[in-house]
């Protein structure tokens, strides 16, 4: 054996030792295979300049996969909704309301981002609202996930998305160990996504911001911090100033057909697309792309390069569609003009209120009034079809609506 291969030799069991004595011996409670990868793991970690202390740090008491964390990894609503309903349970009464309260409450910080940044202060509103609820959502235990353990599942146990969990965590762990935040604050979604806008690990590390000046780039408690980091994802990928995300059209018979083309708008025009509220294409050599994500016979947009910028925080067309809209209502320049083509019986989303309200008018729902039917609501409903006769089966409909009115 040379000289070199005895030292590599020497290095190779150096670090597998440091290794398997970097945690003490495992409970009895454990998954070791999960604990036997979290140690194995840190060798990769240092060749990324992680310390042991922050690695011992970062998974103290960590024993077990996180079993949410692959429950959720299965269920992804912007992929399996119809866009009307993912629409309806984001864009409605309810966000837009507050929406136009945060507007208010933090006015100056959204007029020093608009100003500094150059992105649409109501563009901003709508993203905090998809990502979090405006920090509701940082409120809930039930809802939020340590982010190492939570990563570490991932690698450990989806090999769909061990790469993307491997990369992440070793982010995460740098986060942890440039101070910004202690591990007890490290939380986030079951797929690593942190703070009021939901920024994975990597993308906070590009685009944080300390945005409030007390020395500490904090998404999770600082909401200016929050909304400059997201202003600066959209800047620095190609936000537009003064550009709108796209515009709502009414397609020609067999408009459908153009679906994914890119032409200008006075092209879209002369090809019989027009707008439903009557106005216009100001800048008629801006080009967009037709998105028709309701099928032949629905509303169609027309989407210009903001849109796309978006999906640079999130890659479904539906997340970018519903901030889009919901930055519109926040705005005050309207929802969509156009119905979708919903199946019978279903009901949109004034009706979706409507049914609600008077689930709680008559005793039966003492939940938020938000379009969105949940545990809470289905039990509301069974309740009243139990009542009154009706097949209990909690499903929120025309004949449901039309028995509560009487």
């Amino acid at each position: 054996m040379t000289k070199t291969s005895k030292k590599l030799l020497c290095r190779a069991a150096a670090a597998f030792m440091t290794a398997a004595t970097l945690f003490a011996a495992a409970p009895a409670s454990a998954d070791e295979g999960f604990t036997t990868w979290i140690n194995s793991f840190y060798a990769t970690a240092a060749k990324s300049g992680i310390t042991k202390a922050t690695y011992r740090q970062a998974f103290a008491g960590v024993k077990t996969p996180d079993p949410d964390v692959l429950q959720k990894a299965a269920y992804q609503p912007e992929f399996k909704h119809k866009i009307w309903e993912y629409i309806d349970s984001r864009v409605n009464p309810y966000t837009r309301k507050i929406g136009q309260e945060m507007a208010v409450k933090h006015g100056r910080t959204l007029a020093a981002l608009e100003k500094h940044f150059g992105v649409d202060r109501n563009i901003l509103l709508a993203i905090w609202s998809m990502e979090s609820n405006y920090g509701a959502v940082l409120e809930k235990d039930d809802r939020l996930h340590y982010v190492p353990r939570a990563l570490a599942t991932l690698a450990y146990a989806d090999p769909k998305r061990a790469k993307y969990a491997k990369t992440q965590l070793i982010a995460a762990l740098k986060i942890l160990q440039n101070g910004d935040v202690g591990p007890r604050e490290l939380n986030g979604s079951w797929a690593g996504a942190m703070g009021h806008t939901q920024f994975i690990p990597s993308s906070y590390l590009l685009y944080a911001i300390d945005a409030d000046g007390n020395g500490h780039k904090d998404i999770w408690n600082s909401v200016p911090d929050a909304l400059a980091t997201a202003a600066n994802l959209l800047k620095k990928n190609g936000w537009q100033p003064g550009q709108t995300w796209g515009f709502e059209v009414s397609p020609p018979r067999g408009g459908s057909d153009y679906g994914g083309q890119t032409k200008t708008l006075s092209e879209w025009e002369s090809l019989g697309f027009t707008r439903p509220n009557g106005k216009g294409f100001r800048n008629g050599s801006q080009r967009a792309e037709l998105k028709m994500p309701g099928g032949a016979g629905s509303p169609g947009f027309l989407m210009t390069k903001n849109f796309f910028v978006i999906k640079r925080y999130n890659a479904s067309d539906s997340y970018a569609l519903g901030v889009g809209l919901l930055a519109d209502e926040i705005a005050g320049y309207g929802g969509m003009q156009q119905a979708w083509s919903r199946p019978d019986g279903s009901l949109d989303i004034k009706q979706k209120f409507e049914l609600q309200n008077r689930l709680k008018e008559l005793g039966y729902y003492d939940g938020e009034v938000d379009g969105n039917f949940g545990s809470g609501s289905k039990a509301a409903i069974q309740a009243f079809q139990s009542r009154n006769g009706m097949a209990a089966d909690g499903e929120p409909t025309q004949h449901l609506l039309k028995a509560l009115r009487k």
